[in-house]
């Protein structure tokens, strides 16, 4: 891929790569895309873990646990799993925050998700706080170029089936 193209597009035009030479990286039969996976939750378990960890110590002041289930089965494929519980989640009954990292059993290749995120906040008044949402909306805008990606194909963007002009 071009390397002057910014980081979260490059992302996106791998994956779509990915879906249209019918691999995932160099991997084809699902048990060298599982091996894949089994090689990459490693890489993404600090990163969770750090993003877990702010906000258990800014937001749940120290009172959060980080539980992680490493890769595992499941009955639509095998994922992993990265939870922060505390006290105060845990009486209300309801789930933790968590990060997912999954490959589905009908899948091309893994995906993340949280476990309930849809929404985002916004509550910007300052020209600082509108540009510290820049990166909200590269993965926003990311999600939804997948998305709909996901609901016909990889044909919808044209970098991935064009060659770049003047490149």
């Amino acid at each position: 891929m071009d390397e002057s193209r910014p980081g979260y597009t490059a992302e996106l035009l791998r994956h779509f790569a990915d879906l249209r030479d019918g691999v995932h990286e160099s991997a084809v039969s699902r048990q060298d895309k599982e091996g894949l996976f089994a090689r990459t939750v490693p890489l993404l378990d600090p990163y969770a873990r750090q993003a877990l960890s702010e906000i258990n110590d800014d937001l749940l002041l120290g009172t959060g646990e980080i539980l992680a289930t490493g890769i595992r089965s499941t009955n639509d494929g095998v994922d992993a799993i990265w939870a922060l519980t505390w006290p105060e989640q845990r009486d209300a009954g309801i789930g933790p925050i968590t990060l997912r990292a999954f490959y589905g059993a009908g899948f091309h290749h893994p995906h993340l998700r949280g476990g309930t995120v849809r929404d985002w906040p916004l509550n910007v008044f300052t020209e600082e706080q509108a540009a510290a949402k820049l990166a909200t909306f590269r993965e926003i805008a990311s999600a939804e170029v997948h998305n709909l990606v996901f609901q016909r194909d990889y044909r919808l963007i044209p970098a991935t089936v064009k060659k770049r002009l003047g490149g």
